[in-house]
């Protein structure tokens, strides 16, 4: 079997990709977010947010899937790095890589964030952020085994009331 074939996302995609984000998020956060949170995580919801950002994209942001035979199974989004509000355009960030839980181990996010991470390099960008959930040792170990390194920058989300602390990884390319 060859490998998923990585191509931009589309507006019929849109569903199956927050069906991929919202299970990705239930599934790899459970024990790191609430319960609750995770449990009112709407896919409808998420799938409306998806195709609105597709409409209003300006062509800074790239949102690839992996598909095979026919089955979306991954989803990735990566464009100029926010810092605080503010673009930083010689930097790039990776704002999301979430596969179908049922494809876990199968090379579906590397292939994903290799190509990413590609394309932010012929697009000129010196290095690629991303931000993890401190606690999430399992994407951690994932974006370590690629190259990328925490570099000291924490920051705290809220989540169903809680603050929850991420860490900033970073590859230089």
């Amino acid at each position: 079997m060859s490998g998923p074939r990585l191509r931009e996302m589309t507006f019929a995609d849109c569903d199956r990709v927050a069906e991929i984000r919202v299970r990705g998020w239930q599934s790899a956060y459970r024990g790191l977010l609430p319960q609750p949170y995770l449990a009112a995580l709407s896919v409808t919801e998420d799938a409306e947010r998806r195709r609105a950002r597709l409409r209003e994209a300006d062509g800074s942001v790239l949102n690839l899937v992996a598909e095979q035979d026919g089955e979306l199974f991954g989803w990735a989004a990566c464009g100029p790095y926010r810092d605080e509000g503010e673009v930083r355009t010689a930097d790039a960030e990776l704002y999301a890589l979430y596969v179908d839980p049922g494809r876990y181990g199968a090379g579906v996010g590397h292939a994903l964030l290799q190509e990413s991470v590609r394309r932010c390099a012929a697009a000129g960008h010196d290095r690629v952020y991303l931000w993890v959930l401190k606690g999430n040792t399992r994407a951690r170990a994932f974006y370590e085994r690629a190259g990328f390194r925490a570099d000291g920058a924490e920051e705290l989300f809220e989540a169903g009331g809680v603050p929850v602390p991420e860490v900033r990884y970073m590859l230089a390319l």
